[in-house]
């Protein structure tokens, strides 16, 4: 199945709606029944039918029809955000006595999940260095359910060889879920490496426009069934109709948006690998970057993002740098048509910093859509500023 027919065919029966070109938003809540059996069928299985906005509903079946395709899983849930596309399956997944091994410096939100939230119920985790396949052996209990993996992180972009790891849980009969927001399937496709879920954010590239927020999850039927009946219903996370809509006009330009990202990403990381002002340069594939071998056998791009640590010794020189930036915002997230950027040090108060500390000296930059030499500039001048 070709990516223009997922993304622009795939689901569409436009037949069933007046031949509109674009889907319609089912705004509702509710769906009758034209008797009491059929209503009694439907309350028996709601993943077979709609019933009920909150499981299913017309417009998030395209979406999600596309989004499993996109991913060559056999089926797809979308969620009200991102985070609910990570909590949910793993709280369907998991019980009281279960044993999580998680990569080391996931996304924050994921962090808290498993060291503040799941510990509450039972649950414990153990972080590990991914770069190291021999890591997660080591960190095998008897009661591990679930490898939770994401590759490449967000920041400082340190990848899992996913193939080894899978290979792995699946000699000892251990779930795999990966985080895969930072390349979409369009990048890296993890069920066809072997792992059993994987989830993205929609909010970010999926959406393109940060006018929504969602996520997905991919796998077998089997295993979303499981998440739609346990968790997904009860918890109640569904994605809106409109929300799904404005995805679906999203998945229309997936494909430009991100190779336009990439490509940008990819000039400006190298361009500033060797900069002066700048210590370390962080994007999979930098000739720098430790992981580059691996990144360019998994991932068919580097990505929109890389990560500058400055030359800085002060958190005043990292602000007078990002405040002197006029092309790029201060913000979270990625994916949109806008450039961003979000120095680590906003993440702590000043007192904190330390300037020993590498970490605290990052900006990670996400590439959007506009004239990358007009983006490269701006950052040349940024540094230029840092230091008066």
């Amino acid at each position: 199945m070709d990516l223009s027919y997922i993304l622009n065919q795939l689901a569409e029966e436009r037949e069933n709606y007046y031949n509109a070109v674009s889907p319609p938003i089912y705004q509702t809540s509710n769906f009758a029944f034209n008797d009491v059996n059929a209503l009694r069928t439907a309350l028996q299985d709601e993943s077979k039918t709609f019933l009920y906005s909150r499981g299913k509903n017309p417009t998030t079946e395209i979406l999600e029809k596309k989004l499993a395709a996109l991913d060559g899983a056999e089926d797809a849930l979308v969620f009200a955000s991102g985070v609910a596309a990570v909590a949910i399956p793993v709280i369907a997944i998991l019980k009281s006595g279960d044993h999580v091994i998680c990569v080391r410096k996931p996304y924050s939100w994921t962090n808290k999940l498993f060291t503040n939230l799941l510990p509450r119920y039972g649950v414990t985790c153990t972080m590990v260095d991914g770069t190291r396949t021999e890591n997660f052996e080591n960190a095998l209990q008897l009661n591990t359910k679930l490898i939770f993996l994401e590759s490449p992180n967000t920041f400082t972009y340190e990848l899992q060889d996913l193939k080894a790891v899978a290979t792995l849980a699946k000699s000892k009969g251990i779930l795999t879920m990966i985080d895969n927001s930072y390349c979409t399937p369009l990048l890296q496709k993890p069920i066809e490496m072997g792992i059993d879920l994987s989830m993205q954010t929609m909010t970010k590239y999926i959406g393109g426009h940060s006018d929504a927020v969602g996520g997905v999850v991919c796998g077998s039927k089997t295993l979303i069934k499981k998440i739609f009946e346990a968790d997904y219903l009860n918890i109640g996370a569904a994605v809106s109709p409109f929300n799904a809509f404005l995805f679906l006009r999203g998945l229309r330009t997936l494909e430009l948006r991100v190779n336009r990202s990439c490509e940008s990403a990819a000039m400006l990381a190298g361009f500033f690998e060797n900069h002066k002002r700048v210590l370390k340069t962080y994007y999979p594939f930098v000739n720098s970057f430790p992981q580059r071998e691996l990144a360019m056998k998994q991932m068919k791009k580097g990505g929109g993002l890389f990560t500058l640590a400055l030359d800085a010794t002060s958190p005043d020189q990292i602000e007078n740098f990002c405040n002197s930036l006029k092309r790029f915002l201060l913000a979270v997230s990625w994916g949109g048509h806008e450039s961003l950027a979000f120095p680590v040090c906003a993440t702590i108060p000043k007192e904190n910093f330390d300037p020993s500390n590498f970490e605290h000296k990052l900006v990670r930059f996400y590439i959007g859509l506009e004239d990358p030499e007009i983006l490269k500039e701006d950052i040349l001048q940024a540094l230029e500023n840092e230091f008066k």
